[in-house]
């Protein structure tokens, strides 16, 4: 199947993915409204399948990369689901690293996020990625049966589970004991918790298109902080203004950018909504911030 661009479709269809990712679309609703696109002879099937998903596209850093050493490890953790599972990737060489957690969307551990920890390897970084859906077997292998079975997780535990993953970074053999965090979606809104959170172990944080947290939670972050956000992400943009502002007056560092034009998800290279030149620049900023801050 050919690549389709955000171009591709009108805002609206993309809007309606976004509803429908987010769990504020049922997909009986979604079919239904998707409906009204399916014009000249474009099948509702069709807008189905070039929407979702394409693991194909995701690849950067393959699991055979010679400069990287990656691995499925299990991690304790003790206040979340017990027993949690992650993609550990690192350089081939040397011995310590700064680290960098990475977490997913509200779908589990998917291709493109493992490729995420890959390429964090492959710039110097250990880079671990766990899956929130380990307790309830792992990754399905499809978006929309991860994204259900996610939203059968307590969210308090999910983050526990994350806490657990900073921590093991923290003090891991492999690990300077510099740790950053990156998290998309779902993740991006982690990111900011874990700021709050953890803030005696998290030493950098990016945030792509995340929720922002609670204004008076804002005093407790310490990390430094790259916003990463989309101009056609109305939902999260609405917060924006106002945690920036939050971390101004509390004199914590961050730097904020909107890409112009791109939807929220710009980044993850497996669906109409990426953004080539946005994603680019963004990870080339992630991955300065990162050395900025735990190198």
């Amino acid at each position: 199947m050919n690549r389709k661009q955000a171009s591709d479709f009108n805002q609206e269809v993309l809007d309606l993915y976004d509803d429908f990712a987010h769990g504020r679309l049922d997909r009986r609703d979604y079919v239904k409204r998707l409906a009204a696109f399916a014009v000249g002879g474009l099948t509702v099937e069709t807008l189905l399948q070039n929407l979702s998903p394409n693991y194909s596209w995701a690849q950067q850093v393959a699991p055979t990369d010679d400069r990287i050493k990656a691995e499925m490890i299990t991690y304790a953790s003790p206040e979340g689901a017990g027993e949690m599972k992650g993609l550990l990737a690192r350089p081939a060489k040397g011995t310590k690293f700064p680290a960098v957690l990475v977490i997913h969307e509200n779908r589990g551990l998917n291709p493109y996020i493992e490729d995420v920890a890959r390429r964090l390897a492959v710039e110097g970084f250990l880079a671990l990625a766990p899956d929130a859906l380990t307790p309830l077997g792992g990754y399905p292998g499809s978006d929309d049966e991860g994204r259900s079975m996610q939203s059968k997780r307590d969210r308090e535990e999910m983050t526990q589970d994350f806490i657990a993953a900073a921590k093991l970074l923290d003090t891991h053999e492999l690990s300077t004991g510099k740790v950053g965090v990156v998290g998309f979606c779902f993740g991006g809104g982690l990111v900011n918790q874990l700021a709050v959170r953890i803030p005696e172990v998290i030493d950098a944080g990016v945030p792509f298109y995340g929720s922002q947290p609670d204004a008076a939670d804002v005093a407790k972050i310490k990390a430094p902080l790259l916003i990463q956000n989309a101009e056609l992400d109305r939902r999260i943009l609405a917060g924006a203004p106002a945690f920036e502002k939050s971390l101004s007056d509390n004199k914590v560092p961050f730097e904020s950018y909107v890409y112009p034009g791109v939807n929220h998800g710009f980044h993850n290279d497996t669906t109409p909504r990426y953004d080539e030149a946005a994603a680019k620049l963004a990870w080339q900023r992630t991955i300065a911030w990162f050395k900025k801050y735990l190198v």
